[in-house]
Formats: C-alpha cells, sequence, structure tokens
C-alpha cells in the first residue's frame, strides 16, 4: 500500500504542459450530469475539470437547466437533452451525447443525475458505444452500472469508479456496515468485477487497481463531508484525465487535490461550513505548490 502524499505527488508529476499549448492538447472533457432538481451538480464537476486544467469543456443536461447553466459557466459548450417525467436525461439523447463524448478525452457521468431506469439505460448506451474515452462513472450512474459489469470490462484500462460506502453497498449488494468494516475488500471485489480502477470515498479514501495496487488517502478533513463535494471529486479527476494522466495517477492525485482544497479552507474558514463551490478555486494553487517547477 502507497500513502498519497505531498512527497509522494511530487515523486509522480502530472502530465507537463508547455507555454503555448492549445486548448485542446490539455484536453476536452464531456461531463453528463444535473437534473431539474440537482442542476448545480453538472455545474460543480465541471468548474473542477476546468480548475484542474482541462482546456476544453461540453456539459450535457436537462433541457431546463441547459441555458442558466451555459450562462453560469461561460467556457462551456452546453448540449440541452430532453427530460424524462422525473426530470432526469432522458435516454433519447444518446445519440447526440455519444457524438460528443466521441471527440473528448475524458466522459464523467453522474453528478447529479436523477431517475435510475434512465440512468442505467443511457450509461449502457454509452459504454456500448464510447471505445477510446476515458471514463468516469459517479453517484447513481456507478449504481446504476451494477448489471454492466461485462461492459465496463471490454473498457478495462479506461474506466474510474468513484462511490462511497452506501453507493458500494448498493453495487456489490451488501450492507453499508460490512463495507465500511472492509472498505479494501469491497474496492477488490469491484474491482475484480469491472476491471476499473476504484475511489472508494471516506474519511480514509482507498484507491485500487486491477493490479491489485493500493493508495490511501488519510488527507481529508471534516469538512468535505458537505453537499456537492463529491462532485468536485469526480470532476477534478475528469479533468486530470483528459490532460493525459494515467488512471491511477489521476485517481490519486485528485483525491489529495480535493482534500488538500479542504485543508486549505479548513484554515481559512474553519472546520465546517466552507462550500463545495469553493473547493475548484483552490487546485491551481495547489498544483503549482506540487510541480517541481523552479
Amino acid at each position: 500500500m502507497q500513502t498519497v502524499s505531498a512527497a509522494y505527488l511530487l515523486e509522480h508529476p502530472l502530465p507537463d504542459h508547455d507555454a503555448g499549448s492549445d486548448k485542446h492538447q490539455r484536453g476536452r472533457v464531456l461531463v453528463i450530469g444535473g437534473s431539474v432538481e440537482i442542476p448545480g451538480a453538472a455545474y460543480l464537476a465541471s468548474l473542477a475539470a476546468l480548475r484542474a486544467g482541462a482546456g476544453v469543456l461540453q456539459i450535457a443536461t436537462c433541457a431546463t437547466a441547459a441555458p442558466h447553466l451555459g450562462l453560469a459557466m461561460p467556457e462551456a459548450r452546453v448540449i440541452p437533452c430532453p427530460e424524462t417525467s422525473e426530470g432526469g436525461i432522458h435516454p433519447a439523447s444518446l445519440k447526440r451525447v455519444a457524438e460528443a463524448a466521441s471527440t473528448c478525452d475524458a466522459i464523467l457521468i453522474g453528478p447529479g443525475m436523477v431517475d435510475q431506469a434512465a440512468i442505467a439505460e443511457l450509461t449502457e448506451g454509452l459504454l456500448k458505444k464510447t471505445l477510446n474515452t476515458k471514463i468516469v462513472l459517479d453517484a447513481e450512474a456507478f449504481v446504476q452500472a451494477r448489471s454492466l459489469t461485462d461492459e465496463l470490462s471490454r473498457h478495462r484500462g479506461r474506466v474510474v469508479l468513484t462511490p462511497h460506502s452506501g453507493e458500494m453497498a448498493k453495487f456489490l449488494a451488501l450492507e453499508r456496515e460490512k463495507v465500511e468494516r472492509d472498505p479494501v475488500l469491497a474496492a477488490q471485489r469491484a474491482c475484480d468485477l469491472t476491471g476499473a480502477v476504484i475511489i472508494l470515498k471516506g474519511a480514509c479514501t482507498h484507491i485500487l487497481d486491477p493490479s491489485g495496487e493500493h493508495w490511501l488517502c488519510e488527507h481529508g478533513c471534516i469538512g468535505l463531508a458537505t453537499s456537492g463535494s463529491g462532485d468536485t471529486l469526480a470532476g477534478i479527476l475528469a479533468g486530470l484525465l483528459a490532460r493525459g494522466a494515467g488512471l491511477t495517477q489521476a485517481a490519486y492525485w485528485s483525491v489529495f487535490l480535493h482534500a488538500e482544497a479542504g485543508q486549505r479552507l479548513t484554515a481559512r474558514c474553519g472546520r465546517l461550513g466552507f462550500l463545495a463551490r469553493e473547493l475548484p478555486d483552490q487546485i491551481p494553487r495547489i498544483m503549482d505548490d506540487l510541480s517541481k517547477r523552479d
């Protein structure tokens, strides 16, 4: 097991980008997320992806929220999708979303999504169509992928899954207490089933890959246990993947960046009460502080 620390990250630097690099060389990200009731989750993830250094951003979200999200995130191209009766992204949007995904280096599916049946159908369709893109499944998209393990295995080497213990329990059909009692065993089971890198989030976050390698980050803080925090972590991860970081490298870097952002906000604001929307703004400075530049 490797402990994720600042010293470890200094030994495993992120891809460097020349000062004159074109934005497309820093990677293209598609965030698929949000709903009528939770439109802000897609915003948080998208902001975090850009703050992690991705060059180009697209967001696929519910048509009702799309114009508002476009105004809040003027850096993005926003794709309005038809909605289900429950206010989620309708699977009828699959063709258009898949076309957008085919132009991207990394896609994130799940933040703020609702309507379980629609999520399952859309996720399955994207996994069947997307062949050369790095994929992050977060939140309910991860849970609904429990019936898609064959499809996930087909994407071995391109997928990162980001559950907390409750979502992992649903995925493995276990009691949450059992996952929390032995998180490493649960993460390893998910690795074996999917061939994906697993980030099992918690007070101590475990990162496992199918080869059996294991990283542990204990740098988090209580303030990170707040609404929207997981969306920002998923966005940071997608941004790093788009930039060219490997799956496990992006995983342990994103977890530490997220944790360190929480530590810096704790020092500035206090242990409790800082907001998920404040986390992404910390990321560029933290990345610079962890670089080897003179």
